[in-house]
């Protein structure tokens, strides 16, 4: 096996019995960017000369019995989080040459670990997006057909998980951004409990959704990394002060007696057959574990993709008026006034994609349109809350499908937002009501292309989550579904 082939705990294992160092783990993986991006885009920016510097210093904690599990494990890092003194730009021409003062809380936390940060990866604009086809810096392509998207809004992470360009990476999951890529990609994805992991140093698309989790090849991998980045920060307002670690040492569990929901919504019109049927086929396994599957119903489920867009919309709106061309971001030349500089600082500087959710949530917030659109969406998410809270009563966790398509071909539907909104049914619900959930492969489709299953439990249930996840893992032979050949070597 190639270095960048390793899972992140078999990693951890031949670097601390000082079989490979970090060093020549971080060349193996810079040399496999090298080789894999000019076909997937990845990346926006990698980060080389500095990567190695910190494996240097991982190959030192480790000699010196320091550091975390993560210690000399290279990372690659959605480009919407806080790297101190490295460019930052959210996908976007807006922020293409911000230089972070400083990190964000989950980057603290891996620097602790002895992490190494290969790159910034690439992403929907702003996080703003289903396929990452709306990054100012061009499309990434799926490992696993290049003709096809990687998801979004995560999709370099999950490229790069999948290509065998990253260990693991770090997304941010607003509406099912680090899940649906995980899914389409075909690795497994995370979002915990909104409020588990600090939003402190995450550039803010819709501030009430955002949670940022990790993207690998193993259930226990993305254990790793929670037990890495969850702690309670007084910087964030919503982070849980007394959040619990130890995902790694929680995930044998067993299922013999659990109670598992099949949403009969989760599993209806929209969703492709063989994408029902690999979770459903999922099902049986759990139940040869000895749990107990069975169809219930989320009533209001339908209603979470119109309360996602209109929520999300507004406080993007809100979020995003800090750049107008004045502080800090990108400036428009030679205009008149002040006001045509704001016009044209904003109009030049995001894309459309951005700019048309900027205009919904403005919309949605105004004068008159309040109390009909936002605060009815606002009621409409206490409403989802309560039927996951009645459904928890009753079972331990819910199987879904992760999205309702396999990927799909690039530019299918880039000039279609509806049909793009819609990719996003089978996740956005559990962003509305701030539950974890974690995404697996569970078979393939048609051409061989991944499909992943959705586990969801309640608030702070990630342990159990994950339990879940690795049970599944275990029981079926899973974990990462490799792709073709890219760039000269599986991935």
């Amino acid at each position: 096996m190639q270095l960048y082939e390793y899972t992140a705990h078999e990693l951890r294992s031949l670097l601390r019995s000082g079989e490979v160092s970090a060093a020549e783990t971080a060349r193996a993986l810079l040399e496999r960017i090298a080789g894999t991006d000019p076909q997937l885009n990845a990346y926006i920016t990698v980060l080389g000369d500095a990567a190695l510097e910190q494996a240097g210093e991982a190959d030192r904690m480790l000699k010196a019995g320091d550091g975390g599990a993560l210690c000399g494990v290279p990372v690659g890092i959605k480009d919407n989080i806080c790297i101190r003194g490295v460019r930052t730009t959210c996908a976007s021409r807006m922020l293409e040459n911000f230089f972070p003062p400083y990190d964000a809380n989950a980057i603290e936390l891996l620097r602790a670990q002895g992490s190494v940060f290969l790159g910034k990866c690439n992403m929907d604009e702003f996080a703003m997006g289903s396929s990452t086809e709306t990054s100012y810096f061009g499309t990434v392509r799926n490992p696993h057909d290049l003709s096809r998207v990687p998801g979004g809004s995560s999709g370099g992470s999950a490229a790069a998980v999948a290509a065998g360009s990253a260990v693991v990476a770090i997304g941010s999951d607003t509406g099912g951004s680090i899940r649906q890529p995980a899914s389409l990609c075909g690795v497994v994805g995370m979002k915990p409990t909104y409020g588990m992991v600090s939003r402190y140093g995450l550039i803010a698309f819709a501030s009430s959704l955002d949670q940022i989790g990790p993207l690998a090849r193993s259930v226990r991998d993305c254990a790793m990394v929670l037990d890495a980045i969850v702690k309670g920060d007084s910087r964030d307002t919503t982070s849980i002060m007394d959040a619990q670690d130890g995902f790694e040492a929680r995930l044998n569990i067993d299922m013999k007696g659990k109670r598992v929901g099949l949403p009969r919504e989760y599993f209806a019109q929209g969703v492709d057959e063989e994408v029902r049927d690999a979770v459903l086929e999922a099902a049986k396994t759990f139940e040869s574990m000895g749990a107990v599957c069975e169809e219930c119903s989320l009533p209001l489920a339908e209603y979470a993709l119109v309360a996602y867009y209109l929520v999300s919309s507004a406080e993007a709106s809100s979020n995003l008026a800090r750049y107008d061309g004045v502080r800090y971001g990108y400036r428009a030349h030679g205009a008149k006034d002040h006001e045509e500089m704001f016009v044209r600082s904003r109009s030049e500087g995001f894309g459309r994609e951005v700019k048309r959710r900027i205009m919904l949530g403005a919309y949605v917030l105004s004068a008159g349109y309040y109390d009909a659109y936002y605060k009815k969406a606002q009621q409409v998410r206490t409403l989802i809350m309560r039927d996951y809270a009645a459904l928890f009563n009753k079972y331990d966790f819910l199987l879904t499908p992760a999205s309702p398509t396999t990927a799909w071909k690039e530019g299918a539907r880039i000039d279609d937002p509806l049909r793009m909104y819609a990719a996003d049914m089978c996740t956005v619900p559990v962003n509305i009501a701030g539950l974890p959930a974690l995404v697996l492969p569970c078979g393939r489709g048609e051409g061989g292309l991944p499909i992943g299953m959705q586990i969801i439990g309640p608030a702070r249930s990630d342990a159990l989550v994950l339990g879940a996840g690795y049970a599944y893992e275990q029981a079926a032979g899973g974990g990462a579904l490799r792709p073709v050949d890219v760039g000269g070597g599986q991935g």
